[in-house]
């Protein structure tokens, strides 16, 4: 992508009422446009990222056996009475409207009732078990507190995959794959060293419902983290009970803030027994499906990333989600030769598979080496007549600002070897 047809561009001010600074540089770097509180579009640069986070989870789910589809995000009220969560008392977060031929309809807070309705028209036998199905869907919720940008909002992007079993022993397998998955998946977006497992209310179903966990001063959680054993434990939770049947001291935990970028729980039959998805064992006898749930957030995994990993210049995004791979920045300043050396190397990146951004405009050496910084990309490989006179390109990683000056041919060798970046 040559930067000058791309149709965003960088901003010097994020908007004035936008006060967290995941929002303020994706805004400011071209990623997102704020539509309104809590609600925003995601531009060329910011798609690429989301999708890129997308991608990851979606391979992770199915390695474990999931299996993709797409639920419609119109809700029909009679299916959310049977179970008793339409009722504004109960959830309170809906977003409810009316068709013009009559009757409520709602906007999708979440997908156990829908899909538990779908399954119950295809599962019978137990031959048809066990089954992990998850979507990529828009959620909508009427949120108060739409102040984190990306990371809480009214409509937002949701990974939701359900588990559906036969036995107990047959859920907690199924639940196994999916946390081990979950932790596979935060590895790879950049957030491992900093995600926890955090052990937090179970509700009616367990004794504990598992949350992943980022450490953030922005999060609005409060974990106690044993880097020891690499688990937590959330506030709601922490008590010497819950310590004594994890084998946790106070003494090796310590308080931070963090941020909820997933979780995984179980189900049981709240929703199969309700909307009568059952199935015919071995012995002819109708038993009741076995659920668990298991969320992550890709929008709010994305807001994360800047939030952690940013520094006072911009965003510093992770080889594995970056927009693009390699900032080319040509300074050329009219010099023809410069800019033929520029767009070369261009061709000879795309060439070969590696993604590119390529800083083509007549802007000043200091605005572009300012965008570059604001925009995050992993490597900025500058063209100028003092590199070509050296017969190397000056490439600056942006994580922790090393320098290195390569020819074409290493830096191209290097970055097509992932295990020898350079």
């Amino acid at each position: 992508m040559r930067q000058s047809k791309l149709f965003t561009r960088t901003r010097r001010e994020a908007p004035k009422d936008e006060v967290a600074k995941n929002a303020q540089l994706l805004i400011r770097a071209g990623f997102v446009h704020k539509e309104m509180a809590g609600v925003y579009s995601y531009l060329p640069l910011g798609l690429r990222t989301l999708n890129k986070i997308v991608g990851i989870i979606r391979d992770e789910m199915d390695s474990i056996g999931g299996q993709e589809m797409v639920m419609t995000a119109l809700q029909d009220k009679s299916l959310w009475q049977r179970t008793d969560r339409w009722d504004d008392e109960k959830v309170d977060n809906w977003f409810k409207s009316e068709f013009k031929s009559g009757g409520e309809v709602g906007l999708g807070i979440t997908h156990e009732e829908p899909l538990t309705r779908i399954m119950s028209e295809y599962v019978s036998s137990y031959r048809d078990l066990p089954i992990m199905a998850y979507q990529f869907q828009n959620k909508f919720r009427n949120e108060m507190r739409a102040k984190s940008g990306i990371m809480r909002g009214k409509e937002f992007l949701m990974k939701d995959m359900y588990s559906f079993a036969r036995t107990e022993e047959e859920h907690k397998e199924l639940y196994k794959k999916g946390r081990d998955a979950y932790v596979r998946t935060f590895e790879r977006l950049g957030l491992g060293s900093r995600t926890f497992v955090t052990y937090a209310s179970g509700g009616i179903f367990s004794e504990f419902s598992e949350e992943f966990q980022t450490l953030s001063d922005a999060g609005e959680d409060t974990i106690y983290v044993s880097r020891e054993k690499n688990i937590a434990v959330n506030k709601e939770v922490y008590n010497d009970e819950t310590l004594a049947t994890l084998g946790l001291t106070r003494a090796e935990l310590t308080e931070e803030k963090s941020i909820e970028v997933g979780n995984i729980f179980t189900l049981g039959t709240k929703f199969s027994e309700p909307l009568g998805l059952s199935f015919r064992d071995e012995q002819g006898e109708d038993k009741s499906v076995l659920m668990g749930c298991y969320g992550m957030g890709p929008s709010r995994i994305m807001g994360t990333l800047v939030e952690t990993l940013s520094d006072e210049k911009g965003m510093v995004w992770p080889e594995s989600v970056a927009p693009f791979s390699v900032h080319l920045v040509e300074l050329s300043g009219g010099n023809a030769d410069v800019k033929k050396h520029a767009d070369e190397l261009y061709d000879a990146l795309c060439a070969v598979g590696v993604e590119v951004l390529y800083d083509d405009r007549e802007a000043r050496a200091g605005e572009k080496f300012a965008d570059s910084d604001l925009i995050g990309i992993p490597l900025r490989v500058v063209v100028s007549v003092k590199t070509i006179s050296a017969g190397q390109y000056e490439c600056v990683h942006r994580a922790d600002g090393r320098i290195e000056h390569l020819t074409k041919e290493s830096m191209i060798d290097a970055l097509l070897r992932p295990q020898a970046r350079i």
